[in-house]
């Protein structure tokens, strides 16, 4: 099933593949694909993948993700270029869709959440719980981080991949894109 293109931008597409006839126990695999380019939040027409740092993400910049799922577990790929070559970004799921300031995509996706918010508590912010995609730029400005996970998104729970001005678990937010990200089967 082809999600659609947005706004000229951006490509999603879901596919999923099921083993055999409903009910009979066989694992349910899923890809998501997404990939757009960056524009300002100012932008004329809009753009689902959103630059705050021009000197960082320039406009029209590129980001691609993958989200490659069964039942237990997920992988994640995050593939970008034109960026600021020999910079290490920091990249992360984020809880909500992107919007015209940096917070609106929300914290971080935790699969255990940290009961206190904005969570600061490193049994709950860390690259086991979260999914960190965090990366250097090579002198052409491309980059590319894997994660793997043995758990899948709550339903709802995930929305976008944050670009930050630092790796590890903080720094500004220098882009958004959002992602329609597959919660578990």
């Amino acid at each position: 099933m082809v999600a659609g293109i947005l706004a000229g931008t951006v490509a999603a597409a879901v596919f999923a593949a099921g083993g055999g006839a409903a009910g009979d126990g066989a694992a349910h695999c899923y890809r998501v694909w997404a990939e757009g380019q960056f524009a300002p939040p100012s932008a004329f027409v809009p753009s689902p993948a959103i630059t705050y740092d021009m000197d960082l993400v320039p406009a029209a910049s590129w980001i691609g993700v993958e989200q490659r799922g069964k039942p237990g577990g997920m992988t994640f790929t995050l593939r970008v270029n034109g960026l600021k070559a020999g910079y290490a970004y920091g990249a992360h799921v984020h809880q909500k869709p992107c919007g015209a300031e940096p917070t609106a995509a929300g914290g971080h996706y935790q699969h255990r959440v940290d009961p206190v918010q904005p969570s600061k508590d490193p049994a709950y912010v860390n690259p086991r719980n979260e999914v960190w995609l965090d990366f250097t730029t090579d002198p052409d400005g491309s980059g590319k981080a894997s994660a793997r996970h043995g758990w899948e998104f709550r339903p709802g729970g995930a929305g976008s991949v944050v670009l930050h001005r630092e790796q590890g678990g903080a720094g500004d937010r220098v882009a958004c894109f959002t992602v329609p990200f597959a919660p578990r089967a």
